[in-house]
C-alpha cells in the first residue's frame, strides 16, 4: 500500500495517498520544451490556468524560466515579469494551490506574496542558498528534485555507479537539509527528477523503482509528461526526434503516468490534466484493491 500524508496548510489540504494528486503545468515561457510560447501572453497563460483547474487539477505549477535540456537561464526581474501578472490573476479565480516552479529565492517570495502557496524547486534547494529561509518563513509545502548537474549539462552522458541509491542519498540529503533549515518535514515533497540527467533506461528504472523512495517518509512526485524517453520509446527513426505534442506521445505519456502510480507516486505532474484525471481514476481504483 502506498504511504498516506495529509498537507494542510494557509486554508488548503492534500491528502495524498488515497487518491494520485495532478499537478497541471503552466509553462509562461517562449522555450518550453513541449508548449513553450502557447501561453507566453499573461491572457492565455490565465486562460489555460483556469482551463487546468476547471479539468480537475488538484495543484497549478507555474513557472517562468526553462528547464529543458542545455536551456539558458533568465534573469529574476524577467522571470518575476512573466509569473507574478498571472498568478495575481489566477489566486482569485482558482481554488487549487498555485506552485510556484524556480530555483530563485526573490522569484518565489514574489510569487508567494502574489498568492502562491507552493514551491517547486528542480535544484533542490542548492542553487539559490537563500531559498530555504524563504520557504521556511512561509511555511509552504516545498518540492525538491534530483537533478545530475544543471539544465544545462544535465543530458551530456549522465553517469551513475548506483542509480536507486545515489538518487535516493541525493533526496536524503535534500531532506535533511530543508529541515535543518527551518521547513517542516511534513510540508517536504520529493521528486526524482525524471529526464534531468537521466537516459532511457535511467527513467525506466526509476519509474520502476519508485518504492526505494518510499522510507524517506515523505510524499513522491514524478513528471514523466511528454519527455524525451517517451518519444524515443515511440520513434520508428531514432534519428531524428518527434513532437512532443503528437497524440501517441500523449498515449505514451498515460502510460508512464499509470506506471508510476503503481509504483508508488503520490503526485504527477502533466501537461494533459483531462487525461490524466482519467487515468488516475482507473490506476487508483485498480491500486485499491490490490
Amino acid at each position: 500500500m502506498r504511504s498516506k500524508y495529509r498537507l494542510a496548510w494557509n486554508g488548503y489540504c492534500l491528502e495524498l495517498g488515497e487518491k494520485t494528486c495532478v499537478m497541471g503545468i503552466l509553462n509562461v515561457t517562449p522555450d518550453s520544451f513541449s508548449d513553450g510560447g502557447h501561453f507566453f501572453s499573461v491572457d492565455s497563460a490565465v486562460a489555460q490556468g483556469e482551463k487546468l483547474a476547471e479539468e480537475g487539477a488538484d495543484i497549478l505549477d507555474i513557472g517562468g524560466e526553462s528547464t529543458r535540456p542545455f536551456s539558458d537561464p533568465v534573469s529574476i526581474e524577467e522571470e518575476v515579469r512573466r509569473v507574478v501578472p498571472v498568478i495575481e490573476k489566477l489566486v482569485p479565480r482558482i481554488k487549487i494551490p498555485i506552485s510556484i516552479d524556480t530555483t530563485k529565492a526573490a522569484v518565489a517570495k514574489r510569487a508567494l506574496d502574489a498568492g502562491a502557496a507552493i514551491i517547486n524547486d528542480v535544484g533542490a534547494l542548492r542553487l539559490d542558498p537563500g531559498l530555504v529561509a524563504v520557504a521556511a518563513k512561509a511555511a509552504v509545502p516545498v518540492i525538491v528534485m534530483h537533478m545530475l548537474g544543471t539544465p544545462g549539462t544535465m543530458q551530456i552522458a549522465p553517469v551513475y555507479t548506483d542509480l536507486m541509491g545515489e538518487i535516493r542519498a541525493f533526496l536524503e540529503d535534500a531532506v535533511s537539509r530543508a529541515v535543518a533549515g527551518g521547513i517542516k518535514r511534513s510540508n517536504l515533497i520529493i521528486d526524482p527528477g525524471i529526464g534531468f540527467g537521466k537516459t532511457l533506461e535511467h527513467n525506466l528504472r526509476l519509474i520502476g523503482g519508485l518504492g526505494r523512495f518510499e522510507s524517506l517518509g515523505v510524499p513522491i512526485l514524478v513528471g514523466p509528461s511528454r519527455k524525451a524517453f517517451i518519444r524515443k520509446i515511440l520513434n520508428d527513426g531514432p534519428e531524428k526526434d518527434i513532437s512532443p505534442e503528437l497524440p501517441i506521445v500523449e498515449t505514451g505519456t498515460q502510460a508512464a503516468i499509470a506506471a508510476s502510480i503503481l509504483h508508488g507516486a503520490h503526485i504527477v505532474r502533466v501537461h494533459d490534466v483531462a487525461g490524466t484525471v482519467a487515468t488516475v481514476k482507473i490506476i487508483d481504483a485498480v491500486r485499491r484493491l490490490r
